[in-house]
């Protein structure tokens, strides 16, 4: 079993080695609510949720070849294993946040690339990320209001 630190320790890896903010690593963490060697499903399409980031197994068979491994083994690394599931995280949400151009659309496509699902969870993101004190409002600048600023704790 790992711990909350090695955990915390290795969200941080990711996020600096994906080039994401780690404050919203942990915000989408929050909201996905999961934890190591757990599986959620199946959703509408047939397909599980893994691990701390509920990483969908969508991917697993992407990650079985780019790793060189069965599928079986990819799916029980990216759920068994906390440092591979938040590595594998923060690689998807570098490639979502490229794909949709910003960081808000990169939160949302992580969830879903379908508008009316994936912009009500970064919603959430955002929200876990402010009950966590993971944001800050600076209303100082009169150009850019209320505009997100992330905290690099």
């Amino acid at each position: 079993m790992i711990t909350a630190q090695a955990l915390a320790t290795c969200l941080m890896l990711a996020a600096h080695n994906y080039g994401v903010p780690p404050a919203v690593m942990i915000g989408i963490m929050h909201v996905e609510g999961g934890r190591v060697g757990q599986q959620i499903g199946p959703n509408g399409n047939g397909t599980y949720d893994l691990g701390p980031m509920q990483v969908n197994t969508h991917w697993i068979p992407m990650l079985a070849r780019a790793w060189r491994v069965d599928p079986r083994t990819a799916h029980a690394l990216v759920r068994d294993d906390g440092c591979i599931n938040v590595r594998v995280a923060a690689w998807i949400l570098r490639d979502k946040i490229d794909e949709a151009g910003s960081l808000y659309g990169g939160i949302a496509h992580y969830h879903s690339a379908t508008p009316r699902h994936g912009y009500p969870y970064a919603a959430k993101v955002i929200k876990a990320m402010e009950r966590k004190g993971l944001i800050r409002h600076d209303q100082g600048y009169a150009q850019v209001p209320k505009r997100y600023y992330y905290a690099q704790r």
